[in-house]
């Protein structure tokens, strides 16, 4: 009996077969990637975050604003026309996890950075219809008053310099006293302030 036909009428057979393929195509599709530099080097004067960026995201992430938001500009005209231009893989080399997104109920958010002021970032999020009358967004009033709590932050560094954040041992050792007096609103302001300046600065 060919392999064929011990494929197509036996179970066991197939399903071995199939995970081969499966296995096979994707290390096909991966392996690549590990060797084209533009996917793993940081794009010119691309810098981890800073210690009140990094709270800011964890909070982002927190409050789900990525459930309404992309951070992934696709290079389409439509999309470089009203956002900027198209997102590259080297700026998101620090980004762990990805919030690229794919459910735009507000607009992609990866090219906002120095769009806006502090202080319209700040009444935006305290209550959005202050300053888009139209807008559909939840307020988030509780961020202005909430103190930031950076206990974390030193073990959250160190974990990252474990996959590639060139944090110094310096940098970690000066985190919690960033962060002192500051408020949860500060930080997510500053992570939104650094988004998407890189490729932006060239343009």
């Amino acid at each position: 009996m060919s392999v064929q036909a011990q494929a197509e009428t036996k179970l066991g057979v197939l399903i071995v077969l199939a995970v081969v393929a499966v296995l096979w195509g994707g290390l096909a599709q991966i392996t690549p990637l590990f060797f084209q530099h533009s996917t793993t080097e940081p794009v010119a004067g691309l810098k981890p975050y800073t210690p009140l960026q990094l709270e800011g995201r964890d909070i982002y992430i927190r409050e789900g604003c990525v459930g309404c938001h992309s951070q992934m500009i696709r290079p389409f005209r439509a999309e470089t026309e009203r956002y900027g231009h198209y997102s590259v893989a080297g700026e998101f080399v620090y980004d762990r996890p990805f919030l690229w997104g794919s459910k735009r109920t507000g607009p992609d958010l990866h090219r906002v950075g120095g769009r806006y002021s502090d202080d319209w970032h700040r009444a935006h999020l305290i209550n959005p219809r202050d300053v888009v009358p139209e807008s559909i967004m939840p307020a988030y009033p509780w961020l202005a008053t909430n103190d930031l709590d950076g206990s974390a932050i030193q073990d959250k560094m160190r974990t990252l310099t474990l996959v590639g954040h060139p944090y110094t041992e310096s940098e970690i050792e000066a985190a919690p006293a960033s962060l002192e007096g500051k408020k949860e609103i500060d930080a997510l302001i500053a992570y939104l302030q650094s988004l998407g300046l890189q490729v932006k600065q060239r343009r």
